[in-house]
């Protein structure tokens, strides 16, 4: 039997990061020869004998049903991200036979632009789809990170401008946080599009050339860049901290906008201000440019 690997080997990871007292149960007696929770433990959480859970941490259970799954999720006290992986991991094994269907172009709808122009001079925006590519942005983003649009084609990704370009490594002061989220969004990513070439060569050459994407690969973290706090050493304005909020569309699938703001009244604020102003004429000039092109 062909054993799912990648099933048994986040199990264990998320089993040896809990101790008993985290999962209700007394210390027990004798000296722990593994970290965390023994087999047997969270066998008796999930409500289902060591033997079972034994195979399904080998990767040996070709069938496992949602109640057993939403069982074992709360014994090893999975968030909401980590359980729906678990089930992703689950289901691949099930589906993986079925015809793969092809991957739609993802376009931007004309609305979605207009709101990032809307929001232009104020707050830095951009909409990305599930592998992180950057599918629109408004100058102020493209000020504040890089200029996606001056980019090739294949380098439009919020994922490998942080992990694989140096310029990253310099703009964020708390680059080892942003790119260690960037690489548990990837997994969890992973996890729901198993059969995306484009996924996957991003996440292969990230393994070669980034030396630190072995071990949060391996931790088997997995979670959605939804919120944070992300410092910057700007080259123009200098250091400054924003705050990021991705939010989904549900009329689009797969895309969602990622908004950075600063807390009013702040020096941030000020930088961020500064930023926008000094942004400006390169989009002003482009604006004059259209008008005049205009018959």
């Amino acid at each position: 039997m062909e054993r799912n690997a990648e099933l048994g080997d986040f199990l264990r990871t998320r089993r040896a990061r809990l101790n008993p007292a985290e999962a209700g149960l007394p210390p027990g007696a004798g000296v722990r020869r593994v970290p965390g929770l023994r087999r047997e433990e969270v066998a008796r959480l999930a409500g289902v004998s060591t033997d079972y859970y034994t195979r399904l941490e080998q990767g040996r259970h070709p069938r496992v049903s949602e109640a057993v799954l939403d069982s074992v999720a709360r014994a090893l006290l999975l968030s909401d991200d980590e359980r729906d992986h678990l089930f992703d991991l689950v289901r691949h094994r099930v589906t993986r036979s079925r015809p793969r269907r092809p991957e739609r172009v993802q376009r931007v709808r004309p609305d979605v632009h207009q709101l990032l122009d809307t929001l232009n001079g104020a707050v830095p925006a951009f909409v990305a789809n599930h592998r992180q590519d950057v599918l629109a942005s408004n100058p102020l983003a493209r000020a504040l990170i890089v200029d996606w649009d001056a980019l090739p084609y294949r380098e439009r990704n919020f994922a490998r401008y942080v992990l694989l370009d140096p310029a990253a490594r310099r703009l964020y002061r708390n680059w080892d946080e942003v790119a260690e989220i960037v690489v548990a969004d990837l997994r969890l990513e992973a996890g729901r599009h198993r059969d995306d070439a484009l996924l996957n060569e991003l996440i292969g050459e990230a393994a070669v050339e980034v030396p630190e994407f072995g071990t949060w690969w391996d931790s088997h973290r997995v979670a959605q860049c939804v919120h944070g706090t992300q410092h910057f050493d700007h080259p123009v304005v200098g250091e400054f901290t924003l705050h990021h909020e991705t939010l989904s569309f549900p009329a689009d699938p797969g895309q969602s906008v990622c908004l950075y703001s600063a807390e009013p009244g702040s020096a941030s604020a000020q930088a961020l201000s500064l930023l926008a102003s000094w942004s400006a004429p390169t989009r002003d000039a482009h604006a004059l440019k259209e008008t005049h092109d205009t018959p």
